[in-house]
């Protein structure tokens, strides 16, 4: 028996940003009854044309918590420059509290080379090739974010 769409639409068209979940956390708070539970969420988006943002939010339930984050990370957006063979310009290094983040541009075929949290932010932007580090913590919310500033440093000269 075929299914069929009860609205009778027609096929969904792409949404004009990609979004990737980076960390959800269940985070805890004491008070006097005991203890409420709410989960923070990291959500980076992008558009892989050199469009970004990232979000981190709070809610008593998951889902809740990355639409919230999905809306901070489209508020946040910033425009990136990307060179020729989908790179950088030039190498920059960006700190976020205790987090370093080193970016380097890369030669055409060499992709990206990152992890964690840089990756994700790197490839929503559309960077095709790139080299990075972690250096200090390796807070994922703290990567995000100084990958998101070293970025961001690039689109205001």
């Amino acid at each position: 028996m075929a299914r069929y769409n009860s609205d009778n639409s027609a096929p969904k068209e792409k949404p004009e940003f990609e979004e990737s979940v980076v960390q959800v956390d269940r985070v805890t708070r004491v008070v006097k009854g005991g203890r409420r539970m709410r989960f923070r969420a990291l959500v980076v988006v992008g558009d892989r044309k050199g469009r970004v943002g990232a979000g981190v939010a709070k809610d008593n339930e998951v889902q809740g918590a990355v639409q919230k984050a999905v809306l901070a990370a489209k508020k946040a957006m910033i425009k990136v420059p990307l060179t020729e063979n989908g790179s950088i310009p030039y190498e920059i290094t960006q700190h976020y509290g205790a987090c370093h983040v080193l970016l380097k541009p890369a030669a055409e075929g060499t992709s990206i080379i990152a992890g964690g949290g840089v990756r994700s932010v790197v490839t929503l932007a559309g960077i095709e090739n790139i080299l990075s580090k972690s250096l200090g913590s390796n807070n994922k919310v703290n990567v995000v974010m100084a990958t998101i500033k070293a970025l961001k440093q690039f689109s205001q000269e």
